[in-house]
């Protein structure tokens, strides 16, 4: 993808966002958004800007970041350290409608340990996933209420998605996994 799809699946999300919240009884006004670090974050702010525009709203979507890393249930297990980054939820989660944002959704195991972070912050009403890319291969019965693009992998390709607020680009490429079949 370059920057202009990635831009439409960001758009098609806000709008998937805009009809579920789109009930008065539900509404815009307690949606808050969460993007999970690294480039979450940069997809949450994003994705929040375009509903805000959207609907011509007073004041943006409240936006916040979250780190999962501790929450893992396999960074016991890793070769090398876990590195944590911030958490800043900077508004009260309770009774509000959370959207958590991922990058590439792939075994669910990242949002599992995202959804036990988030309930250390308090308990909204409802948490819903929004993800640029659904690439398949769950482990755990998870899925995405919100997705910009499904693609076909197989468990030896990767999903690197670059953002110009960290790499200078927006991009997002399918690599094959070095020693498992090809290098990149």
């Amino acid at each position: 993808m370059d920057a202009h799809a990635l831009d439409l699946a960001l758009t098609r999300i806000a709008h998937q966002i805009l009809e579920h919240h789109s009930d008065p009884a539900i509404g815009l006004g307690s949606v808050r958004i969460v993007g999970m670090q690294t480039r979450g974050v940069f997809l949450a702010k994003r994705i929040a800007a375009k509903v805000t525009a959207m609907e011509s709203l007073p004041s943006p979507i409240e936006t916040g970041i979250l780190d999962p890393t501790l929450y893992r249930d396999d960074y016991r297990t890793a070769f090398r350290q876990p590195e944590v980054r911030v958490t800043d939820i900077p508004f009260d989660i309770n009774e509000t409608h959370v959207v958590l944002v991922d990058d590439v959704l792939f075994t669910g195991r990242t949002v599992r340990a995202a959804l036990d972070a988030l309930m250390d912050h308090g308990r909204p009403r409802a948490i819903q996933l929004a993800a640029l890319i659904d690439r398949g291969h769950r482990e755990l019965p998870i899925r995405a209420d919100y997705v910009g693009k499904k693609i076909t992998t197989s468990p030896t390709q990767e999903v690197a998605l670059k953002v110009s607020e960290v790499d200078g680009e927006d991009s997002l490429w399918l690599m094959e996994l070095e020693g498992e079949g090809g290098g990149p």
